[in-house]
């Protein structure tokens, strides 16, 4: 049963002016609701895009599979600071790489990373025109 409590006349417009909570839909949402761990890994996966050399890394990987190398020369950085931010990169299972003789290349983990830096990046850029 749903709870209607009294109105508030000085409630902020951004907010209900009557207390109600919709008990069904509060009960469906708890069911589904994820885990404490699983807010905390997706959480940690977002804070990466906090820092705008790995999101500039991130871009890269999602047009050409790269190494440290041709990362350095694109972002104008040196290797161990490329490397520093794809290990932090790595260590949350949004790069990988694939070893190639002496060669290291990186991509992005899977198309889930690729879509979802993609989504990220259009909504961005929509505000920009």
């Amino acid at each position: 049963m749903a709870k209607l409590m009294a109105i508030n006349p000085v409630a902020p417009r951004d907010l209900c002016d009557v207390h109600y909570v919709n008990e069904k839909s509060v009960k469906a949402v708890q069911k589904a609701m994820i885990s404490d761990d699983i807010a905390e890994s997706l959480a940690e996966a977002f804070t990466v895009l906090s820092d705008p050399t790995r999101v500039k890394i991130l871009f890269a990987l999602s047009k050409a599979e790269l190494c440290v190398c041709d990362l350095s020369a694109l972002l104008g950085m040196n290797d161990s600071a490329v490397s520093h931010h794809l290990r932090f990169l790595k260590a949350l299972k949004l790069v990988k790489y694939r070893r190639a003789g002496r060669m290291a290349y990186y991509s992005l983990d899977d198309e889930h990373i690729e879509r979802l830096f993609r989504h990220g990046l259009e909504h961005v850029q929509e505000s920009y025109g």
